[in-house]
C-alpha cells in the first residue's frame, strides 16, 4: 500500500510540476511583477481550508494506537500481566518534550536575528509547526503506521511528526524574510509529503539507519530550502539588504535559541532510538560531539576575522554543527573520541562556510541563504552521512555483540554485509540529495504565484509588512546595529 501510495504521490508532484513549468512559460498573470501582501483574505482562508482537510482526514483515518486506546491497553495489561508504567508514553515523553521545545523554542528564537523580522520568525515559526505536525502525522501514517485502513497514533508518532516539521524549518531559514505566510504554508504541505515519501525510500527501501537525521532532515531540509531560495532568487534583494543584519538585543534573543538547541540535541538525535544500550550511547555521542564542535567553532571564529575577534553569526550556529554530524551514527558504536572528532571537523567547516562560503553562494550561484541553513545543517548533514557510512562499513559482530539486531538488523540477520550496509548508507545521502532538489524547485515554482503574497524585492526582511507593529518600534531596527561582514549573509 505504502509503495503504491509513493508512486502515485510522484506521479501527482510530476504533474503538478510540469503545469507550472507551463504557466510560467505561458500565462501573463504567473510571470507579472506586482505583489499583494494583504493577507486579510487568502490567509484565513488557507488556514480554514488546511485545518478543515486534515480534520476531515483524521476523523477518517486516525485512531489512538494500542497503548493509548482504553480498551486496547486494558486488555494488553490484563492479558500479557503488564502495568501502566510499561506503556511507552513513560519512556519516550521526556525526549518529546525535549524535541518539542527545540522545535518551538529553539529554532524560532534562532531566527530572531533579523533586527526588524522578529515577529515573523517567532510566528512563522509557530505557524509552520502547528501545521505541519498535522499534515505529518497523516503522510508519515499512511507509510509507515497504516494498518486495517486506519492510521494508529501514540507517542512516537508526535516524536516523528515534529521530526518533519523540523526539516521544514531548516528550509523557513533559506527562505526567512522573503516570503509571505500563505507561501509558507504551501511549501510546508507539499515539503512534508515528499518529507514522508523520502524517509519512507530511504528507511525502508533502501534499509539505511538514520536515528538523528543527518540524511533525512538535515540534508532533506537544506538543499530543498536552498533550492527554492534559487527559484525565488531577487536580484534586487540589495534594496532590503539594510534590514538582513542584526542589533544588540536580537543576536541575543538569537543566542537563546542556540542554547535551546544545543541543551537539548542529544534527545532529537536518540528520541526513537531502542530503549537501553542505544538511547545511552546516542545521547553520549550527541553530547560529546557539539562540546567539542563549539571549541571548534570558537577557535575559527577568531582565527578567520582580521581582527581576531568572535562573530556571533559562528557561536550562534556552527556551534550546533556537531549535533547534525552524527546524527546518523550517534547511536552506532562511534566512540566517543570519534563524535569528538566528528564535532570539531563540523565545528570548522560550519565556520569556515559562513564565512568563506555563504557569500560566494549568493554572488556566483544566486542563492540567497538567509540564515546560513547550507553551513549548519547541509553540509554537517552530508558530512554526517558520510560519518555513518563509514562507521557502518566497520561494523563487526565482535564490536557489537548481540546489539547488532538493534543497531544493523539487516547485518544481524546475514542479509547484508557491514560494507553493503555502507554502500547502502551512501545510496540513501544521494537519495536525500535528489528528493530535495527535485521537489524544492517544483514548490519554487508554485510559491512564485503573485496571488500567495511574496513581498516586494524593497520590503523583504520587515515585519511591518506582514504584522501591526507597536507605534514605538516602528523602524525598530535602525538603532545599535551590529555590521560584521558575514551577518547579512548568513544564520541558520
Amino acid at each position: 500500500q505504502a509503495v503504491h501510495s509513493s508512486a502515485s504521490l510522484s506521479l501527482c508532484l510530476c504533474s503538478v510540476h510540469s503545469l507550472f513549468s507551463l504557466f510560467s512559460s505561458n500565462c501573463w498573470w504567473y510571470t507579472m511583477t506586482s505583489y499583494s501582501t494583504n493577507m486579510r483574505v487568502k490567509l484565513p482562508l488557507l488556514c480554514i481550508l488546511l485545518e478543515a482537510i486534515t480534520i476531515i482526514l483524521f476523523a477518517i483515518f486516525v485512531r489512538y494506537d494500542h497503548e493509548t486506546d482504553a480498551r486496547d491497553w486494558h486488555h494488553e495489561m490484563h492479558n500479557h500481566s503488564k502495568s501502566n508504567l510499561d506503556n511507552d508514553f513513560y519512556y519516550r515523553y521526556p525526549s518529546f518534550q525535549d524535541v518539542h521545545t527545540m522545535i518551538f523554542i529553539g529554532f524560532g528564537f534562532l531566527m530572531t536575528f533579523l533586527k526588524c523580522y522578529g515577529f515573523s520568525s517567532v510566528a512563522f515559526n509557530f505557524l509552520i509547526a502547528a501545521f505541519g505536525l498535522q499534515w505529518s502525522t497523516l503522510i508519515q501514517g499512511f507509510f509507515h503506521g497504516f494498518h486495517d485502513g486506519k492510521i494508529h497514533v501514540g507517542i512516537e508518532s508526535m516524536i516523528n511528526a515534529d521530526f518533519c516539521t523540523g526539516a521544514v524549518l531548516i528550509s523557513f531559514g533559506a527562505v526567512l524574510g522573503k516570503t509571505s505566510p500563505a507561501q509558507l504554508l504551501i511549501m510546508t504541505l507539499i515539503e512534508v509529503t515528499l518529507f514522508g515519501i523520502n524517509e519512507y525510500v530511504i528507511l525502508n527501501i533502501v534499509g539505511a539507519k538514520d536515528a538523528g537525521g543527518s540524511m533525512t532532515i538535515h540534508t532533506f531540509g537544506a538543499y530543498f530550502g536552498l533550492t527554492v531560495s534559487r527559484v525565488l532568487y531577487r536580484p534586487q534583494l540589495d534594496k532590503s539588504r539594510h534590514r538582513e543584519g542584526s542589533v544588540y538585543h536580537s543576536d541575543l534573543f538569537a543566542m537563546i535559541g542556540t542554547i535551546y538547541l544545543w541543551m537539548f540535541w542529544p534527545s532529537f538525535n536518540s528520541a526513537i532510538t531502542a530503549h537501553g544500550d542505544d538511547q545511552h550511547r546516542t545521547v553520549m555521542n550527541t553530547y560529546y560531539s557539539l562540546a567539542a564542535c563549539t571549541l571548534a567553532s570558537f577557535a575559527m571564529s577568531a582565527l578567520v576575522n582580521g581582527d581576531g575577534k568572535l562573530d556571533m553569526v559562528h557561536i550562534q550556529n556552527a556551534a550546533l554543527a556537531g549535533g547534525v554530524a552524527v546524527g546518523t551514527s550517534a547511536e552506532m558504536m562511534l566512540t566517543p573520541f570519534g563524535a569528538m572528532i566528528a564535532g570539531f571537523l563540523a565545528g570548522v567547516v560550519s565556520t569556515l562556510g559562513f564565512k568563506f562560503l555563504t557569500p560566494l553562494l549568493d554572488s556566483k550561484l544566486k542563492i540567497q541563504d538567509t540564515c546560513g541553513v547550507h553551513n549548519l545543517h547541509g553540509m554537517p548533514g552530508v558530512m554526517g552521512a558520510i560519518i555513518g557510512a563509514i562507521v557502518a562499513a566497520l561494523a563487526t559482530a565482535d564490536i557489537y555483540g548481540a546489539g547488532m539486531v538493534d543497531v544493523f538488523p539487516m547485518i544481524a540477520d546475514g542479509d547484508r554485509t557491514a560494507q553493503a550496509q555502507g554502500v547502502y548508507q551512501i545510496i540513501a545521502l544521494f537519495v536525500a540529495l535528489g528528493f530535495a532538489l527535485i521537489g524544492g524547485g517544483l514548490v519554487g515554482f508554485i510559491l512564485k504565484l503573485p496571488v500567495l503574497g511574496s513581498p516586494p524585492d524593497t520590503q523583504c526582511f520587515e515585519d511591518e509588512v506582514f504584522w501591526e507593529v507597536p507605534e514605538e518600534d516602528a523602524g525598530h531596527g535602525q538603532m545599535m546595529a551590529v555590521s560584521t561582514e558575514d551577518e547579512k549573509h548568513a544564520r541558520a
